[in-house]
């Protein structure tokens, strides 16, 4: 069984995502063990410089490299990643899962995005789309791809 690891910067605020967070991880129990682990996010102003917003990407970089398990397989969720369609993904981990490599991290930046050291570990680096969403948001939509993914590689309907 897969042991996946949602790492997130920042804590869910909105109602609505946690209640639809909630609603995947229970659709997903069936699959993997899913957990999520929230790292807290670096406090900065209005619009910082340039400068500035790396030392914040690299702050929380940090926080999240301290709980990555050195032998886990990384997908960075990056905007510059790899897209893939969704059939894809789901031969991703049904490869993964024939290489007896269970133990996946799915790894969501702050509003800034990820730090380099982040995306130089990633084994993936993988874009939903060339559209900005808001990391909370992108919390539920992986959910809801990761059961989709799961659906497929099982071959198990899923609605359109």
């Amino acid at each position: 069984m897969f042991h996946i690891t949602v790492l997130a910067v920042g804590r869910l605020k909105e109602r609505y995502l946690v209640k639809g967070t909630a609603e995947y991880l229970k659709r997903l129990a069936p699959y993997a063990r899913v957990d999520v682990v929230e790292v807290d996010e670096a406090g900065f102003g209005e619009s910082p410089a340039p400068s500035g917003r790396e030392k914040i990407k690299e702050k929380e970089g940090e926080r999240l490299l301290k709980r990555i398990r050195p032998d886990t397989f990384l997908i960075a969720l990056d905007i510059k990643g790899e897209a893939r369609s969704s059939e894809q993904m789901a031969d991703v981990l049904g490869r993964l899962a024939l290489e007896g490599q269970g133990d996946i991290t799915f790894v969501i930046g702050g509003s800034l995005g990820l730090s380099r050291n982040i995306l130089n570990r990633a084994n993936l680096r993988l874009s939903f789309s060339k559209f900005t969403f808001p990391h909370q948001l992108m919390r539920l939509i992986l959910l809801e791809q990761l059961y989709r993914w799961f659906k497929i590689m099982k071959g198990e309907p899923y609605h359109k």
